[in-house]
């Protein structure tokens, strides 16, 4: 049998070889997502575990095993000690609901006068009562579509756990393995296009932990001025919410807005509605300087990309594929854009433009952590 096969037979394997990858991809798409979220948090998580190695001298598997399963208990004792004061809460909040709505049902009993003009809308109470009687009794159904959406999202939930747990540990074998799939002429060049990949991912995660700090940082500062309830605690989630392009923001918005109407201003002399009103025209200034301005600004530079082009692919990602997607699709461009310069050059056959000097910087690094093993033998 001839080893080589015939340039027919190599391009047939390798038309089908697509085709089953592609379809294979499609079949397991609901993967990828849960994978993504993984690796996000397993490259969040990494820093601390190269700190652990770098600092306290612990071997590679140990320094994952403690900020792993630390991280994993914080994570899974956080509702223990957060859940009677969160159902405390709602109790709270579920009184003030009802308490608003008989109220309302007594404002909307009486003809409501403005000048000569009176419109009573009594009328309409009998249709108010009725649609409320409708949802209540559409919870059961509902809750039945929870606790399925519950079932499926907790077996997603493991597999993100599981994943980034062995992301972490494995990392470095699946990087090698991904560069070793360059011929060997090429691994040099494929080794500086993962570093300046990796540079500009560390960039973006930097830049968006600069956002949610500003962000933090003025509506904490906003909340307190106008003097509404909890403004230390609002203000603080709605820095570390605003990394969930527009459904973030729009939890905080709403969380701000039933403390101003329920609590009111702690000083300002104006009704629960119109401080509500205060609260909603004061984030809408806000979060649309921050869209517009403050975040394609940040992100922009960090990956050096233009400030236009950022805003444009986050909206438009935030529309076409959803949230996941709006968080990352700023670095997935800048590293296309890496790749695709490498790939131009290859093409017009010219010298690509390759960072060297991070690959100096890895090269320094591991030979002073070679001196040091062989100082402490």
């Amino acid at each position: 049998m001839s080893k080589n096969w015939s340039t027919p037979a190599r391009y047939l394997i390798l038309v089908l070889s697509i085709i089953l990858v592609v379809a294979l991809g499609w079949y397991i798409r609901p993967i990828f997502q849960p994978l993504v979220i993984a690796g996000l948090f397993a490259y969040i998580m990494m820093p601390l575990v190269n700190l652990m190695k770098d600092r306290f001298g612990l071997k590679h598997k140990l320094a994952v095993n403690l900020v792993y399963f630390l991280s994993l208990g914080l994570v899974l004792a956080s509702p223990v000690l957060f859940i009677p004061e969160l159902i405390a809460q709602i109790q709270v909040f579920s009184n003030d609901l009802v308490r608003i709505y008989e109220e309302a049902l007594v404002f909307l009993s009486e003809p409501i006068r403005v000048g000569t003009f009176v419109l009573d809308a009594s009328d309409y109470l009998v249709e108010l009562e009725s649609s409320v009687l409708a949802v209540l009794t559409g919870l059961p159904e509902q809750a039945l579509h929870i606790i399925e959406s519950t079932s499926r999202n907790a077996a997603w939930f493991f597999v993100i756990i599981v994943a980034v747990y062995y992301f972490l540990l494995d990392w470095d074998k699946l990087r090698e393995l991904l560069i070793r799939q360059a011929p060997e002429k090429y691994r040099r060049d494929a080794r500086l296009i993962f570093l300046e990949i990796k540079e500009l991912w560390a960039a973006y995660l930097r830049s968006q932990i600069a956002l949610m700090a500003i962000v933090g940082t003025v509506f904490t500062i906003a909340w307190f001025s106008i003097g509404l309830p909890g403004a230390l605690i609002i203000g603080i989630l709605t820095g570390l919410l605003n990394i969930i392009p527009d459904v973030g923001p729009m939890v905080a918005m709403v969380i701000a807005l039933a403390v101003a109407l329920l609590e009111g201003s702690l000083f300002l002399p104006i009704s629960n509605f119109w401080f509500a009103v205060l609260i909603f025209i004061i984030f809408l200034v806000l979060v649309n300087l921050k869209n517009i301005w403050l975040r394609p600004r940040l992100m922009g530079r960090s990956v050096h990309l233009h400030e236009g082009l950022v805003f444009v692919a986050i909206m438009a990602a935030v529309l076409i594929q959803g949230i996941l997607s709006a968080i990352v699709i700023v670095p997935v461009i800048a590293s296309a854009l890496v790749i695709g310069r490498y790939l131009k050059a290859g093409v017009l056959g010219l010298e690509p433009n390759l960072r060297e000097d991070l690959l100096e910087e890895i090269e320094v690094v591991e030979d002073m952590k070679e001196e040091a093993d062989e100082t402490e033998l």
